[in-house]
């Protein structure tokens, strides 16, 4: 089902049964493969696939050149930087069917994904982090943490913002107050 207020580019295929909704735009050559859902105003640039039974949540931003393989699902408002890459197999061979072997990646709500940045399957990302471009995520990254290397380790913390936080764990931008407790951080005061 494609909401009637969703653009698609005449280049772009998007397969039956999906769901597309209101709002989202698809652009050149995007291929939506079936059994894949897409929220409320989304973009997803040029070039890029997803699917099957990918699910995209409401307001993300896919940049161009990213395929979102089976198994991978976004929650709300998830940005994804060009050519970004995600897995779905641990250990593929061209020579070996591994269809059954599929691991799911989640996706939590607000993240934000840097250029070229590689996410390896059955891993988590939290609500809110930021993985640094060309990083390599090969372990679940806590919600609001900043990751960056090869592999990728936590560097700091963000704001539901995006912005860095200081030792006095405020955000600049907002004012939002977090606490860090157990390896976690957590907002504890909004503005």
């Amino acid at each position: 089902m494609i909401s009637p207020g969703a653009t698609i580019h005449e280049s772009a295929y998007v397969d039956e049964p999906c769901e597309v909704g209101e709002g989202s735009r698809i652009w050149h050559f995007v291929h939506v493969l079936p059994h894949t859902t897409i929220g409320r105003n989304c973009v997803l640039g040029q070039n890029v696939m997803a699917g099957p039974s990918v699910t995209i949540g409401d307001g993300c931003k896919i940049q161009n050149n990213v395929a979102l393989y089976k198994g991978v699902r976004l929650e709300a408002d998830v940005f994804c930087g060009p050519s970004c890459v995600f897995t779905n197999v641990l250990t593929p061979r061209a020579h070996i069917e591994r269809k059954d072997e599929f691991f799911e990646t989640h996706v939590g709500r607000g993240a934000t994904i840097g250029a070229n940045a590689t996410i390896v399957c059955g891993n988590r990302l939290g609500a809110y982090c930021m993985v640094a471009a060309g990083a390599v995520v090969t372990h679940d990254v806590p919600d609001f943490a900043l990751v960056a290397g090869v592999p990728a380790r936590r560097i700091g913390w963000v704001s539901r913002a995006g912005d860095r936080l200081g030792d006095d764990l405020t955000c600049p931008r907002t004012g939002e107050v977090y606490e860090e407790a157990d390896g976690a951080l957590r907002l504890v005061e909004t503005s």
